[in-house]
């Protein structure tokens, strides 16, 4: 039986803390959250040796053991807890060649900690592009570890570093310094009260605002109780340990590091003139965002048009193949063009997600967010909330969550309140029916009419997010600070290994999250549409029969109206009666009010709704697309899937606060009910009058 370690992966952000955990745990990895809190946890498992695995937690960035965020305390309270079932037996600390300096910073902390702790020097072939030259020897002795030399876009250094991995326990527990000679007698005193405890720890306790678990929780209230000096006192000795420990590692460094700055060669500072000037920088960053739109139609259009025909295909095959009733039907009708509905636009996902993963991975995204800062402080917010507001591009969950790095409580408030306005991948499938049903073919400037349609209903997510900033601005009585400050990392070509996780990965959480979803409600939906009340349902086919009988209709013509009035006379369609005349000032029927209150569990429903309704009781082998291109308004005649109604339909949803689990999200970081009800009636409204004035204006 194979023994399992635990491996922590620690480091400051942007050292390539992802490539080393994708290149030790490859597909063998998931995401969740931390118990409790909305901290992403990503945990994975490495093989070493035939009789020793590795489980491997990706812990958040941070700069050191002095927390000033919650995701930064998660790195604390983990090493603090050795009753944690993730509690590290060895950490590694990864840095990257150009910025050891500062990283060294974190390792040297952990060190006091007395874990096993393994150094990673990541980026390595860039040393001699840099003109940078390391004495691992001396640097080994100094700082009493291993190192591993990592270049994971080379992909060496890999094997060597899990085999310093499965020999942990040889490594030296050793601190590099003796860091508590900033204030002796303090922490003797310190140690003579809780002679049992790290006297790292100790001072950890009570310079963090942590939680430690339920292990020992006297003794640690104890420990932070120990007040024998101020805050400010607290505050002066904890700068006084930052300044010791960057002595220790300008002495290390200064034989163990040298740079050679004139055979180092720098083309970043050229590249950030262009990418973050006040006119060049905004024009790239839209030709970018164009570019990325046309690709998203233009690429996905064959793999889409194959899918959509494969699901009508396979329906209408088992609708042949299997004997006739309820469970055929459920299959045919529910389940298979539910879960088409959703299938159809993997596509775009997996491309929007793969643009994403590119712009981060090579280094622009940091420069967008610098660029729009400037935007930003005219709206009350920093560049900071632009990294949720892009971020939700791909789902407002994880962008609403990424806001705790914002420090201002008023600026963290007012972005999680506009982030869902921008438009996420859940209303891309939305998008791209109706734009595919009412948006004419054809090009202007070689963009088709189609993808700059889609682009601006991004950029007006974008822009409404911001104004409502704004007013929020105005109206939220809140006096809060803060200082804009981020890294600009190096600019890096993308990892094709990365790039290819995250697109799988983000693709499959979307699919699955989606499709549980999708497919629950599919049956509901097909239950409610093939069942119904009274004699106008179970006696529609006499009904029917009787009132086409002096007409020279077809026998299939017949089958079809029949199904259509058992459609209209179910629950489903009674329901959908029932609200038509709110919505049918907004240019829609009973069965697209139908799509949009399913859809209010999760806006991607919408299309797998329709597909549901429409599919039931039609034996034609058609496209869910072609079945809502023929749909008549039955009170103007025409397509009911025209400009005006495909243009109200778009703008509500653009602005509808249609997700459940954003609502969520939003109650438990802000812990209160009172936001997210306000987003849903506010957000929902406003879309109501919107499409309203659009439909009205445009038929």
């Amino acid at each position: 039986m194979s023994k399992q370690i635990n491996v922590a992966l620690i480091g400051n952000p942007n050292t390539g803390k992802t490539s080393v955990f994708n290149a030790l745990t490859g597909l063998n990895q998931k995401v969740g959250n931390y118990p409790g809190i909305t901290v992403e946890k990503k945990e994975g498992v490495c093989k070493l040796t035939r009789n020793l695995k590795a489980h491997i937690i990706d812990l958040p960035g941070t700069y050191s053991l002095n927390a000033s965020s919650l995701d930064e305390n998660v790195v604390i309270e983990l090493l603090l807890n050795k009753n944690d079932k993730d509690f590290p037996d060895v950490a590694v600390v990864v840095s990257e060649v150009e910025n050891l300096k500062r990283n060294l910073l974190l390792f040297t902390q952990i060190k006091d900690l007395e874990i096993p702790a393994i150094l990673v020097i990541n980026m390595s072939d860039r040393m001699a592009y840099k003109g940078i030259s390391l004495d691992i020897d001396y640097l080994e002795e100094q700082l009493q570890t291993k190192i591993a030399l990592l270049s994971t876009r080379k992909n060496k250094g890999i094997d060597n570093l899990k085999q310093i991995i499965t020999n942990y326990k040889a490594l030296n527990t050793t601190p590099c310094l003796d860091a508590s000679v900033i204030d002796k007698d303090y922490f003797n005193s310190l140690k003579k009260t809780f002679p049992n405890q790290l006297l790292y720890k100790l001072w950890l306790v009570i310079t963090q605002d942590v939680n430690f678990g339920k292990v020992s929780k006297n003794d640690y209230d104890a420990i932070a109780d120990f007040k024998t000096k101020s805050a400010t006192e607290l505050k002066r000795l904890q700068q006084k340990e930052t300044i010791k420990r960057y002595q220790f590692i300008n002495d290390t460094l200064k034989k163990g590091q040298s740079i050679d700055t004139k055979n180092a060669k720098d083309i970043r500072i050229k590249l950030d003139r262009i990418l973050t000037h006040k006119v060049w920088g905004y024009l790239i960053f839209g030709v970018i965002l164009l570019t990325i739109f046309q690709a998203i139609y233009d690429w996905s259009s064959v793999p889409m048009d194959f899918i959509d025909s494969t699901f009508a295909s396979l329906s209408e095959w088992t609708k042949t193949v299997l004997p006739e009733g309820l469970f055929t039907s459920l299959l045919a009708e529910g389940i298979i063009p539910g879960l088409g509905g959703i299938v159809i636009f993997i596509p775009q996902i997996a491309f929007l997600f793969l643009f994403i993963s590119v712009l981060e991975e090579s280094g622009y995204m940091s420069r967008v967010v610098f660029l729009m800062d400037r935007i930003m402080r005219r709206f009350g917010l920093s560049g900071k909330s632009v990294v949720p507001l892009i971020s939700g591009t791909a789902c407002a969950i994880p962008a609403i969550m990424a806001t705790r790095n914002i420090e201002s409580w008023k600026e963290r408030l007012i972005t999680i309140l506009v982030t869902p306005f921008t438009t996420c991948s859940a209303r891309l499938p939305v998008y791209l029916i109706i734009i595919a049903l009412v948006i004419p073919e054809g090009r202007f400037l070689g963009l088709s009419y189609q993808a700059l349609t889609l682009m601006l209903l991004y950029l007006l997510g974008f822009a409404t997010a911001v104004g409502s900033a704004y007013l929020l601005n105005k109206v939220l009585k809140i006096k809060s600070k803060s200082f804009f400050v981020i890294e600009m990392p190096n600019y890096k070509v993308p990892l094709l290994k990365n790039v290819a996780l995250t697109v799988v990965e983000k693709t499959k959480a979307f699919v699955f999250g989606a499709g549980k979803i999708i497919l629950a409600i599919s049956i509901v939906l097909w239950f409610l549409a093939s069942f119904g009340p009274g004699d106008n349902f179970n006696n529609a086919e006499a009904i029917v029969s009787e009132a086409w009988s002096n007409e020279q209709i077809t026998e299939e013509e017949l089958e079809q109206k029949i199904a259509s009035h058992k459609l209209e006379h179910s629950f489903i369609g009674l329901t959908g009666r029932a609200i038509e005349p709110a919505i049918r000032p907004l240019g829609y029927d009973w069965k697209i009010g139908i799509a949009i209150v399913s859809s209010f569990a999760a806006r991607e429903v919408f299309v797998g709704t329709l597909a549901t309704i429409y599919s039931v009781g039609s034996d034609e082998e058609e496209t869910i697309k072609n079945r809502m291109a023929g749909e008549v308004n039955p009170i103007l005649g025409g397509p009911l899937f025209n400009l005006a109604s495909g243009i109200s339909l778009l703008l509500f949803y653009a602005f509808a606060m249609q997700c459940m689990s954003t609502l969520a999200i939003v109650k438990r970081e802000t812990n209160s009910w009172k936001w997210p009800i306000l987003q849903l009636v506010i957000m929902s409204a406003f879309a109501y009058l919107v499409a309203l004035a659009a439909y009205q204006i445009l038929k």
